[in-house]
């Protein structure tokens, strides 16, 4: 069982499910890589930045077990692949997991992703909405786990909480640092995790930390860009590293960096207006804003809606979070309720 690609010149790469700005990193570190999605999954406007970086793009129904194995294998054949690295979270992990692991192409045994899914075992049912929320960002490099970094939650408060943006770091205290990173390490240990990324999403209570969820990618809503603004280190070339064996050394991070999530309401756009202001402000290292007049608009609390949101950086929690504030008050909406 090879743990790492080969340090060839162009290693060959079958990722399922990446971002287009992993397929981007990896290309430009001299990889090689067929990218695979569902296009039920994939966001219009990302698809053809996923495939202008990749070698191919291949769109298959992920619900189809059959055919998504057949696929990883006809592809990892025909490409002579180095390994095969799941980016995403699903129904479709299990299946390509298990394709890898028969092919000898990912260090990971199939029964990590069951035992981090029993690990979890409703907790989300039971907490609190008002718990306050971490995640945990590692790399995993020959079954070492390196605690990369700590994000906080902003929410909306009460009654509802719902995700309303992500800080970096997760002010906290060094005691409480170290009790969630020895509990996401455990977590990892113990399902027997070899290789790659995890996103860990972790409540803390009372009595301590408790983990809600462990899965084997990067984290979403734009945290490994808020990792790179507050610490310099790259997330995303750092997994294609770790796959080569080298492991990762995280400085501390000099700033602060946050993403705030556009909230609106539900409805159809009418009208829009500011995000050119918004994307040349100084502060401001990233935003988007995917709707066209006329399209359906998340509202706040519906997973979609991480969809908008505008990225900054600041040197306290308080500065990023009025910084925030003001690209949301530069964006002017129109949103039309529908019945």
């Amino acid at each position: 069982m090879r743990a790492h690609v080969p340090r060839s010149p162009q290693p060959r790469l079958l990722l399922v499910m990446p971002s287009h700005q992993l397929v981007r990193k990896g290309a430009e570190l001299g990889f090689r890589i067929w990218s695979m999605w569902d296009p039920k999954q994939l966001e219009t406007d990302f698809a053809p930045r996923v495939a202008e970086a990749s070698e191919e793009l291949l769109l298959l129904d992920f619900a189809d077990e059959n055919g998504l194995r057949d696929a990883v294998e006809r592809t990892a054949l025909h490409h002579r692949i180095d390994a095969v690295l799941h980016c995403g979270h699903g129904d479709s992990v299990l299946p390509v997991a298990r394709e890898a692991w028969k092919l000898g192409l990912t260090p990971n045994p199939p029964a990590v992703y069951h035992r981090l899914r029993a690990y979890e075992g409703g907790v989300d049912d039971w907490l609190p909405a008002e718990i306050p929320r971490v995640s945990v960002e590692t790399l995993t490099v020959d079954g070492t786990h390196h605690i990369v970094g700590i994000t906080g939650q902003r929410t909306t408060g009460s009654p509802h909480f719902f995700v309303t943006g992500y800080l970096h770091p997760a002010p906290l205290t060094d005691d409480e640092r170290m009790a969630i990173g020895a509990a996401v390490e455990e977590r990892l240990t113990k399902s027997g995790y070899r290789s790659g990324p995890a996103h860990t999403q972790v409540a803390l209570l009372p009595y301590g930390p408790r983990i809600v969820s462990c899965r084997t990618h990067l984290g979403d809503g734009r945290i490994p860009l808020l990792v790179e603004i507050a610490s310099g280190f790259d997330m995303e070339a750092a997994v294609f590293a770790g796959l080569q064996g080298s492991r990762p050394d995280v400085p501390s991070p000099s700033r602060y960096a946050e993403v705030g999530f556009f909230a609106l309401p539900d409805g159809r756009l009418e009208t829009c207006s500011g995000t050119e202001d918004i994307a040349v402000t100084p502060w401001v290292h990233g935003a988007r804003f995917p709707y066209g007049i006329g399209d359906r608009v998340a509202p706040i609390g519906d997973p979609r809606s991480l969809r908008a949101y505008v990225v900054v950086d600041g040197d306290t929690p308080e500065l990023t979070r009025e910084r925030v504030a003001m690209a949301r008050s530069d964006l002017v909406a129109v949103v039309r309720p529908t019945s």
